[in-house]
C-alpha cells in the first residue's frame, strides 16, 4: 500500500501528467497494477492522504540492459520532460558530459574519440536517425527509450 500520488506515478503511462523517471524505471523492471483505492476513513486517526494498493511483479528475466546506462539516459531525458529530446541533449552541460563519457569509452576500447565540437553533430545524427529529435520524454514509452539507448551506444555515446 502506497500514498495515492506515489502509486499513480508508479503506474503512469506515457503522456500522463504523473509520468516520470520513477514510472519508466519501475515499468522497465516490473509490471505494475493498481488493485484498489483505500480511503482515508479506513484508518484511525484518518491520514491527510488517500492510499492505493499496488501489485508490483518483477520481470523475470529482467531486460538485458545496463541499468547504469539506462538510468543516465532517462535522467537526462526527464531533466525537463516536456522539452524536445534535441533541446535536452544539445545543451552545453549535457554535451560536455557526453563528450567526457565518449572519451573514456574510447580510451577503454582503443578507439579514436570524436572532437569536442563533433559530439553535438553525432548526438543530432542519432536523434535524427531514430526520429526522436522532436519527441518529448513525457511521451516516450520504454521501447522508445530502449531503441534510443541502443542507437546512442552504437554511435559510441554512453551515459555512464
Amino acid at each position: 500500500m502506497f500514498q495515492e500520488e506515489f502509486a499513480l506515478r508508479l503506474a503512469a503511462r506515457p503522456g500522463d501528467d504523473l509520468y516520470c523517471r520513477l514510472s519508466v524505471n519501475t515499468q522497465l523492471l516490473a509490471r505494475v497494477a493498481q488493485l484498489m483505492k483505500v480511503g482515508r476513513n479506513n484508518f484511525r486517526p484518518p491520514p491527510k492522504v488517500e492510499s492505493r494498493v499496488v501489485r508490483i511483479e518483477p520481470r523475470n528475466p529482467p531486460p538485458p540492459v545496463n541499468f547504469v546506462e539506462w538510468d543516465g539516459l532517462v535522467r537526462l531525458a526527464f531533466n525537463r520532460k516536456n522539452k524536445t529530446l534535441r533541446a535536452s541533449f544539445t545543451t552545453s552541460k549535457v554535451l560536455a558530459l557526453l563528450h567526457e563519457n565518449h572519451k573514456t569509452w574510447c580510451a577503454l576500447n582503443s578507439a579514436a574519440p570524436v572532437a569536442a565540437d563533433g559530439i553535438k553533430a553525432l548526438v543530432e545524427t542519432v536523434l535524427t536517425e531514430t526520429e526522436m529529435s522532436d519527441r518529448r520524454a513525457a511521451k516516450l514509452d520504454i521501447d522508445d527509450f530502449l531503441g534510443l539507448l541502443g542507437a546512442f551506444n552504437r554511435a559510441n555515446i554512453h551515459f555512464a
